[in-house]
């Protein structure tokens, strides 16, 4: 008996010996953040505000709603929360002993120059019967069995898969932010390109007149066929540009369609919207709320504190697991004996305690992932908050831009317009030739083009902003 306690102390001590090495407490360098994403430090902040309240275009909001109710990806990530949960409840359960009933019957026969053989021949099963040779084995009752979790390894599997879950649940919240900017951001091309058909229906009717005036001239005698040849290809280049424009549309149509999880069709909208002068009245806050607002942020920091769970699961397992099984219950040869009690009772009791000794190299490989793994988990973590900080800081900088761009934009179109009317009313008195006149007509065009693309740019500026502060979810 002394020999076997010894035994026993040898072994757990070289267990315990060797897990010294396993250093759990892993940091990696840490960037601090700055106190603001400016010289302004008001902690009011956009992603504060309910999607519904930032969208103030009806049809936009209902094509967000749209999307949030049928969208394939979202659908996905709602299953992958259920996964998690799933997870979850399946580490709770790990915790509580594992009881089962047990039913069953068999047959056993022992070889006749056997220990058991020799002894079944001359030993009576009841009084006056001796033990059959073929020997049938009915049996009823309860079996359980039980990891004692000494070492937190099961709790820590528990702690680990409820990280993850939670982790998940930021992961929908992020494709839900994803989401609605992705919709706005089609909704706003779609606008952009819808006020581009327009412009250019506008531009093609001027150059129709401008034709006329020219072929009139040429039959007057005042222009000859190149002046007509070179009007005539401007307006089929604008024709050409009015198609390409049309198509875009359909497609970009189909784009928030499918978004919608849905099949195409018409997208109601309001098409004058990017006209109008945008709100850009924001508030970014500090950069430390993207710690509580980004959803991706957010988990990340879940997956590092699954890592470090996982990291100690994995230390765990160097050391010696206990497990307790028992069972009681009813045995007979007989089922008409099977309940009578005390004589049918069995039970049982049973406790292993079992330390790995030789694959011990399989083990390390384990903890060596799952170190890796928590590393990975934590620079993700701090690389998550700086593509924030930079996303943020970006997108105030575009903003600010974008609007003396679009000031500048207004003045350069209303200039042109005029240069327009006067090189018309100029050719027409001889004062202007025909590629002055062609010249002013395609910088109007093209600086419309550039006025709408800078509204529509600046409001795409506002919901990359709003997204990358962390809001709409």
């Amino acid at each position: 008996m002394k020999f076997i306690y010894l035994i026993l102390s040898i072994f757990i001590s070289f267990a315990f010996a060797s897990c010294k090495s396993l250093d759990t407490k892993l940091l990696v360098p840490v960037k601090e953040l700055p106190n603001a994403f400016s010289i302004n430090t008001d902690s009011s902040n956009l992603a504060k505000i309910d999607w519904r309240n930032f969208f103030s275009d009806n049809s936009l909001a209902s094509l967000i709603d749209t999307s949030l109710n049928n969208n394939q990806d979202l659908q996905i990530a709602l299953q992958k929360i259920e996964i998690a949960r799933a997870n979850v409840r399946s580490s709770k359960g790990a915790l509580l002993p594992q009881i089962g009933l047990n039913i069953g019957d068999g047959i056993r026969k022992y070889g006749r120059y056997t220990m058991d053989g020799a002894g079944n021949i001359s030993t009576e099963i009841i009084p006056g019967k001796i033990v059959p040779i073929d020997l049938l084995n009915y049996n009823a009752g309860l079996q359980a069995s039980w990891e004692t979790d000494i070492w937190g390894k099961i709790r820590n599997q528990k702690k680990s898969a409820t990280a993850q879950f939670l982790a998940s649940i930021e992961g929908i919240n992020f494709v839900k932010s994803n989401l609605i900017a992705e919709i706005a951001i089609a909704y706003y091309e779609l606008l952009a390109l819808d006020n581009e058909l327009e412009i250019f229906d506008q531009t093609i009717i001027k150059q129709q007149e401008s034709l006329e005036i020219v072929k009139a001239q040429k039959d007057a005698g005042r222009a000859n066929e190149l002046v007509v040849q070179q009007f005539t290809s401007t307006l089929i280049q604008s024709q050409v540009l009015e198609k390409e424009t049309a198509q875009k549309i359909l497609m970009m149509e189909n784009k928030i369609n499918f978004l919608c999880g849905r099949y195409p069709q018409v997208i109601v909208r309001q098409k004058s919207i990017l006209k109008d002068e945008p709100n850009l009245a924001f508030s970014s806050g500090v950069p430390s709320q993207l710690l509580q607002n980004r959803p991706d942020i957010r988990a990340a920091a879940f997956q590092v504190q699954a890592s470090k769970f996982d990291l100690r699961v994995a230390k765990s397992s160097f050391y010696p697991t206990l497990t307790i099984t028992s069972g009681i219950g009813f045995q007979a040869f007989d089922p008409s004996y099977l309940f009578i009690s005390p004589a049918s009772l069995t039970y049982s009791l049973l406790g292993n305690l079992v330390a790995p000794l030789i694959n011990r190299n399989a083990l390390k490989a384990k903890f060596n992932y799952a170190k890796a793994n928590q590393l990975t988990a934590m620079y993700t973590y701090q690389k998550s908050i700086l593509n924030g900080y930079v996303e943020v800081t970006n997108e105030i900088s575009n903003i600010q831009n974008l609007q003396e761009i679009r000031n500048l934009k207004k003045q350069q179109n209303e200039l042109l317009i005029l240069s327009v009317e006067t090189s018309g009313e100029l050719y027409k008195y001889g004062r202007a030739n025909y590629l002055e006149v062609l010249m002013a007509q395609q910088n109007s065009l093209q600086t419309k083009l550039d006025l709408i693309n800078s509204n529509k740019r600046q409001r795409i500026s506002s919901v990359n902003l709003y997204k990358a502060l962390g809001g709409g979810w």
